[in-house]
């Protein structure tokens, strides 16, 4: 029943074949007629919902019906119908599973009594918000618009910035049950074309029944499932993806989701912004410093807190040390205790503040913040050198731009801390030891996720935690060895 072709000029066999097929749904629009001039039957069956039904009546029905004459009889091609209907997507089959399938995606289905096969005719349409500025990835200076969830439109934002036949798409169809459309997209001549074929090789492996969001594709592709750090990059910005791949990587668009996925990534490539390239090199630089410094206070501050108030004390200036301990006077908590405490507040505050909606989150957290925290010293549970310490920490998580690495920082910070517990800093250091190792270990589609300092690659160096004047960059990547290495001829 699936490999099922159309019969041969059997008109009523043909729409009862699609009919019984598509299930009696109130949706499904069935449009028996006779076309003008020659008096053939013919029927068009589309959904409503999904097709322009306007489109269907004015380029459809109405030249069928007024002007159409000379579509009956014989196996024609579609010239004869393609000078009558004026829609600009005109396509033949034979198969009763390629028009259910071109239905179900808001096309219109032509069956002309004597033909043999069906025309499928191009009225795909469906609502969808309107183009916005990203969410998730604000900048002050920078494009603002972002990405939607229908991947018609996030196509033309990607064709809009790239006027170049050597942007390649390569549409895939995933979900076993849904049969999401998704595009693997790349600059031939400048990607890799062994990335290109493992990337296509990963995403063709995915076998599910839905593939709701990109989240899923990221799963199933990665490298190391057991590693708290992303894989691989997803973005709503256009702009990062075309910088992505005028650099060669290949970037992957998902029907449903605003959230197109990047790879190879690196870890240096997380704590990147797109406002570092439109800011002069100076600004850009210090940006990136300080995301740099906000990271790893992020990952050690508590930790170190912890370390040194309960372990190493002697470190710590005569003068503060007094002020610490006059602060932890009648608190009844470890400091590591007290520390989880404050974590896991500040963790349960960020989390009601993005469920919330908007104006009520940041009441939430700002409120929630002050109001828990002042009752928290006040009670005696928590000292406030320790209200310092998290509220600093929770500061610096925000500075980081992409909220996957930013969520592993968090989850990590959380094994410092029980670490420091433990052996004070030589805790610390074992546990930083590990997660170098990890990190050095990591690959992201064959790139190493520490490159280019993996490798000891001064060239690539000049765009990592440091961000040159973009006169220096003259070459692409070496880490990504792409096939042109040329990025600028001046």
């Amino acid at each position: 029943m699936h490999n099922q072709t159309f019969l041969a000029g059997a008109h009523t066999d043909n729409i009862h074949m699609i009919m019984e097929r598509i299930g009696q749904n109130f949706d499904v629009v069935l449009r028996e007629f006779r076309i003008g001039g020659s008096g053939a039957r013919a029927a068009i069956i589309y959904i409503s919902d999904l097709a322009d039904v306007e489109k269907v009546h004015e380029d459809v029905l109405k030249p069928l019906m007024l002007v159409g004459s000379g579509l009956s009889g014989g196996t024609g091609s579609g010239v004869e119908v393609g000078a009558v209907v004026t829609v600009g997507e005109i396509t033949e089959a034979n198969s009763l599973e390629v028009c259910l399938d071109n239905i179900l995606r808001g096309e219109t289905v032509l069956i002309i009594d004597g033909r043999s096969g069906a025309f499928i005719l191009g009225t795909r349409y469906w609502e969808s918000r309107n183009i916005e500025q990203p969410i998730s990835e604000t900048v002050v200076r920078g494009p603002r618009d972002g990405f939607i969830e229908t991947l018609s439109t996030n196509i033309s934002l990607l064709r809009r910035r790239i006027n170049n036949p050597a942007f390649t798409m390569v549409k895939l169809r995933l979900g076993e049950r849904t049969q999401k459309e998704v595009v693997v997209a790349y600059m031939d001549g400048i990607a890799n074309q062994k990335l290109v074929q493992t990337v296509l090789a990963r995403v063709g492996k995915i076998n599910l029944d839905d593939v709701p969001e990109s989240g899923f594709i990221e799963q199933f592709i990665e490298d190391n499932h057991f590693s708290p750090f992303p894989q691989v990059m997803n973005t709503e910005r256009p702009d990062k993806v075309v910088a992505a791949l005028m650099e060669g990587r290949v970037a992957i668009l998902l029907d449903g989701t605003p959230f197109v996925l990047l790879a190879p990534v690196t870890f240096w490539m997380l704590l990147q912004s797109p406002e570092d390239y439109y800011e002069r090199w100076m600004i850009g630089t210090l940006l990136r410093m300080l995301r740099f410094i906000s990271t790893v206070m992020a990952l050690f501050l508590p930790s170190i807190y912890v370390a040194l108030t309960s372990y190493h004390q002697g470190l710590i200036p005569t003068r503060l040390a007094i002020s610490i301990a006059s602060s932890r006077e009648g608190v009844p908590f470890p400091t590591l205790i007290e520390a989880l405490i404050m974590e896991a507040t500040i963790e349960l505050l960020r989390e009601a503040g993005i469920r919330l909606p908007k104006v009520v989150g940041q009441a939430v957290g700002i409120v929630g913040g002050l109001v828990i925290g002042q009752s928290a010293v006040q009670a005696g549970i928590v000292s406030p050198i320790m209200l310092i310490v998290v509220a600093v920490t929770a500061i610096c998580s925000f500075t980081l731009p992409h909220y996957g690495v930013a969520i592993s920082i968090r989850m990590l910070r959380f094994g410092m801390m029980f670490a420091a517990s433990v052996m004070g800093l030589y805790g610390i250091m074992l546990a930083f030891l590990l997660l170098c190792a990890h990190l050095c270990k990591l690959k992201s589609f064959g790139v190493n996720y520490t490159a280019p300092y993996v490798h000891t690659n001064w060239r690539d160096m000049k765009d990592n935690i440091i961000r040159a004047p973009l006169q220096l960059f003259k070459l692409r990547p070496r880490f990504l060895r792409p096939k042109d290495d040329l990025r600028s001829k001046s």
